[in-house]
């Protein structure tokens, strides 16, 4: 993540004609004086140094510095993925060799993969927004099969800290600290002798400024590692913001998450498909405050004209919030006898939805392009999971968390995309909330599919059309009536309930299958918020040492001190006041520096 930067200093503030003065370095910005920024160095290089400890590594740190053990589970998956990666990576490359020459392969297969040690076959991984370089450590001493490391960063002080760090760790032969934009580094490196094996994008906020770069300067085959933090925007707080950023409308729905997700993964895919090169997504997952997700970039025309069936527009209801999804276009089988699997590219007719929705008889919002095909190769999951399991990776702190996450994503329709919340459909018919089971032994009794989603502990993601939840819940309403005063003319309770279900549904037995197999085992699939005040330490927060005022205290009873003044004081003087014995921790030390 990006460093934040806050100085406060009299001389600072001098030159900032009183104003504070933050700096993201990381983001490839330069918005401030050389002067400044000097003084910015110099005063990140001031204080004693601390030793923080994570995995293997141990960095170095001033006192200023703002550690975040949050995205430690980030971390510790991203490394769980890249040695899954290098595994499959050298696996494909002695296939290639095999091809080619067999003695090759000989000399090839007899190389033991280990971590720490350099491999002149390896991986070449570029992390672009470095900070203090601990991640960049972690993978060159936890990661096998690595030839290089470059821990990339924009701020001077930053890159010093990294070949501190780096030093401290003795990992000089796999790492190479780089002062660079991150954007001018991946465009020099688009040559295929230079391209990276993989890169990791973990920007503040969003990352599209480095997708073209990164889709030019990937291996074929290679690996994107992408995060996005600026979940207000994916989640549909700003439509007109997002399409700015992404190219894509959200929606606000229940399942924003995933939403996201897919905005993000489309815009991957349309940065990509400018230069014939396709995606191929292996794990995709939502997490605390970010999204984050991991894809393979491949080359190939014919492939990328397969994209737009991989997109859809996404129509919801403004009453009852039911999901339809349009795609963009169309695989129609075109057989003949020179190519019995040729197919023929179509555009699909519709809308799929009518001006009023057939359930409630409202209005639908329309959102998207969204990625509408599988968020996770089933495949790579599997090894994954094996990779998790291993003795090797129990030493990794947010291992059970990281297992139960993956075992809630294996299990879901990877086919389906979307979900519906239980909460909010009862919430919407006004219903005495159905059992999660019961729900799930209706759906699986009537013939269809459902799982959850690993973004939400209440989602329904079935294969079943929105009829029959709402059939389902009609079933539910017999035994559990809604009152008479909430039908209202107009609302969607109205429409939905006054409706007989079409057939019966058994809401009486539970199925076997109901109950997936990760809650039986009793895996740490959905946790609890870690911490208080657990996010990104956005610019909103002020991060002090190892404590963290909000905005919204540091502005309680603002209006109140603009009132007029007492005793004679001025209003200033009276906030002023109130500042310095209310809030000791506004004065907030010379450098703050977040790394998360």
């Amino acid at each position: 993540m990006a460093r934040v930067m806050l100085f406060t200093c009299n001389s600072v503030k001098r030159l900032a004609k009183n104003r504070p003065i933050c700096i993201f370095p990381s983001l490839g910005a330069h918005t401030h004086s050389r002067t400044d920024r000097i003084m910015a160095e110099e005063s990140v290089k001031a204080g004693p140094l601390k030793t923080i400890r994570e995995g293997s590594a141990q960095i170095l740190v001033a006192d200023h510095v703002f550690y975040n053990p949050v995205q430690e589970f980030n971390r510790d998956l991203s490394i769980c993925v890249l040695t899954t990666f290098s595994r499959i990576y050298q696996r494909e490359k002695n296939e290639e060799r095999k091809r080619k020459n067999a003695s090759e392969l000989d000399a090839a297969t007899n190389v033991t993969l280990e971590a720490g040690v350099k491999h002149e076959d390896g991986l070449r991984i570029l992390e672009a927004l470095s900070a203090t370089g601990l991640r960049s450590i972690r993978y060159a001493k936890e990661i096998p099969g690595i030839k290089e490391v470059i821990a990339n960063d924009l701020s001077k002080s930053a890159v010093e800290s990294i070949e501190q760090n780096v030093k401290h760790n003795q990992m000089e032969h796999l790492i190479k600290p780089s002062f660079n934009d991150a954007m001018t580094l991946m465009y020099m490196s688009t040559k295929p002798d230079q391209h990276f094996t993989a890169i990791d994008l973990d920007p503040y906020g969003h990352p599209t400024r480095f997708l073209d770069g990164a889709v030019q300067s990937i291996a074929e085959g290679g690996l994107l590692l992408i995060t996005a933090t600026d979940m207000a925007v994916l989640a549909g707080n700003s439509p007109e913001a997002c399409y700015v950023k992404y190219g894509s409308v959200p929606l606000k729905t229940k399942a924003c998450h995933e939403m996201a997700l897919r905005i993000l993964l489309r815009c991957i895919e349309t940065t990509a498909t400018r230069y014939g090169r396709y995606m191929k997504p292996l794990l995709s997952i939502s997490a605390d405050f970010y999204i984050r997700v991991f894809v393979r970039i491949y080359t190939g025309r014919y492939q990328c004209k397969k994209s737009s069936s991989k997109q859809s527009m996404v129509f919801q209801c403004t009453g009852c919030e039911a999901l339809t999804l349009q795609p963009l276009g169309v695989l129609k089988p075109n057989p003949t006898e020179a190519n019995p699997q040729q197919i023929k590219f179509g555009i699909p007719t519709g809308p799929f939805v009518g001006s009023r929705c057939e359930h409630c008889n409202q209005q639908h919002h329309m959102g998207g392009p969204i990625w509408s095909a599988p968020l996770h190769d089933e495949e790579f999951l599997g090894e994954l999971l094996d990779t998790v399991e291993q003795e090797d990776s129990k030493r990794l702190t947010t291992i059970r968390r990281i297992y139960g996450t993956l075992a809630v994503i294996r299990e879901e329709l990877h086919d389906v995309p979307l979900y519906y919340a239980l909460d909010r459909m009862c919430g919407i018919l006004k219903l005495e909330s159905i059992g999660m089971l019961t729900l799930r032994s209706a759906l699986l009794h009537a013939g269809y599919r459902v799982s959850y989603s690993h973004a939400s502990r209440t989602s329904i993601k079935t294969d079943a059309p929105v009829s029959v939840l709402w059939d389902i819940l009609r079933c539910w309403h017999r035994l559990h009536p809604v009152k008479a005063e909430r039908f209202l003319e107009g609302v969607p309770l109205t429409a939905i309930l006054s409706k007989p279900p079409s057939q019966e549904y058994n809401i009486d037995d539970l199925h076997p299958e109901a109950n997936p197999p990760s809650r039986k085992e009793s895996l740490s699939r959905f946790p609890e918020n870690p911490t208080a005040h657990w996010g990104p330490g956005t610019r909103a927060t002020q991060m002090v040492s190892d404590n963290k005022m909000l905005k919204s205290v540091q502005n309680q009873n603002r209006r109140k001190q603009k009132r007029a003044p007492k005793n004679g004081t001025t209003n200033q003087e009276e906030n002023d006041v109130k500042a310095d014995s209310e809030s000791p921790d506004r004065k907030v030390p010379k450098t703050i520096t977040t790394d998360c």
